[in-house]
């Protein structure tokens, strides 16, 4: 079996460090006019600071591949000609594209980048890959609808042409994304094919009879409640091994939009299963699974790549947020001494056991004092703090290092039936 490459998203540049510490082998990032993902929070990867994010993954040992994957009007092909020079000098190793007209310009000013074909151009069989590899393209990264069985026979076909996969991530109740729900629903202020989707598949709906206005209904599927369009996320880690064995060159991981303590965890959960895999293909991946509980999720599914169409309990009828079954508890940033400077995300008190991840560990510890960065002492870390504590037994790669809760809090994987098995 060949190792494929775990690709995990860089929504921002401190994620982009992360996603790569944990174990990505290359990761993707956009910027706002040109990708589909508007960022809104931490250091946002914009024209001028897009050498440094992918020097900065260069340096890192790993690869960037820049998303150019709108579906581009007259004006976003002007406005990305006159950005061109920039992209070219910032050195991407691919870039992601589903609009044939930026095709033509990258090739045009880029001619020595490879191509990558983004999930938005629907690619279902092997004559539409086999026509992307004519017009220039790398790597097809192949529709979310496709069963494991007809990528392998994709593969077979056409084995000089790279293959992309998601493994992990929200899903979209659209068709590889093409999606105009959040277009209708917001007077065109949200674009969903722009970046911008303001995600109305997650909304709770009721219904109204024109004769009987202000007179509400529940709108239910059986007992399950009223987030209609919502569907669970895909979860493909009891699958590695049939993917690679498919041939994927390229398990990518959805959620530039995600936390740092989710690009992380996932990041780490992967690595480690595809390396296990790699040596022992027999290998139980129920703890890796299980470690993807702790991050949020609204349930799991397999989705369309068992081959049996996409599976009546794969909608998140209960929920429309991701649930964790464990809480980020805080970011560690420095040391001096004993002591370690922490970003809080939630509150945790004094002598409460936590469990620490950092990229090369994972153990249960107390947190045994807490200070201000002033010295005073206290019992509880407050959400949002700057504090320092000291730790019963401390994170060796502490840089990079965070904290959570213990174990699935609340039975996450039971209370959101997932169709995963379990």
């Amino acid at each position: 079996m060949i190792k494929p490459e775990l690709l995990m998203p860089a929504g921002n540049v401190e994620k982009l460090k992360y996603a790569i510490k944990y174990g990505a082998d290359a990761v993707y990032l956009g910027v706002v006019d040109f990708s589909l993902r508007a960022m809104r929070k931490g250091e946002l990867i914009t024209l001028d600071n897009l050498k440094l994010a992918i020097d900065t993954a260069h340096e890192m040992g790993a690869k960037a591949y820049l998303t150019l994957n709108i579906f581009a009007f007259n004006n976003d092909i002007k406005q990305l000609e006159s950005a061109m020079e920039k992209i070219t000098q910032t050195s991407p190793d691919a870039l992601i594209i589903s609009d044939v007209g930026i095709m033509r310009l990258a090739q045009k000013y880029m001619p020595k980048t490879d191509i990558h074909v983004s999930t938005q151009a629907n690619i279902l069989n092997y004559e539409a890959v086999r026509f992307w590899q004519d017009m220039g393209a790398t790597r097809a990264i192949l529709a979310r609808e496709l069963p494991i069985k007809d990528v392998a026979e994709i593969k077979q076909k056409v084995p000089d042409m790279e293959l992309e996969c998601f493994i992990h991530g929200a899903q979209c109740v659209s068709f590889s994304g093409r999606c105009l729900l959040s277009d209708y629903m917001t007077n065109g202020e949200r674009k969903a094919n722009s970046g911008n989707c303001s995600q109305p598949c997650r909304w709770s709906y009721k219904l109204v009879e024109d004769t009987r206005p202000g007179e509400y209904q529940e709108i239910v599927q059986d007992e399950k409640g009223t987030h209609i369009l919502s569907t669970k996320d895909l979860c493909l880690v009891k699958h590695l091994k049939d993917m690679i064995e498919a041939g994927i060159d390229s398990f990518k991981v959805e959620g530039r939009t995600k936390s740092l303590y989710y690009v992380s965890a996932v990041a780490k959960a992967y690595r480690e299963a595809i390396d296990t895999v790699m040596q022992n293909p027999k290998a139980d991946m129920q703890p890796y699974f299980e470690e993807l509980l702790k991050v949020g999720n609204r349930g799991y599914t397999t989705g369309f790549y068992l081959g049996e169409g996409y599976p009546k309990d794969g909608y998140s009828y209960d929920i429309s947020k991701g649930l964790a079954g464990a809480d980020f508890l805080c970011e560690i940033c420095e040391k001096d001494e004993a002591w370690y400077r922490i970003k809080i995300k939630n509150k945790f008190f004094k002598n409460e056991d936590i469990e620490i991840i950092s990229p090369s560990e994972k153990f249960i510890t107390q947190v045994t004092e807490i200070k201000t960065l002033k010295g005073e002492e206290l019992e509880l870390a407050n959400t949002n703090d700057d504090l320092w504590v000291k730790f019963a037994k401390a994170p060796v790669e502490y840089n990079y290092a965070m904290a959570r809760t213990i174990g699935i809090k609340g039975g996450v994987c039971e209370s959101q039936k997932c169709a995963c098995g379990d």
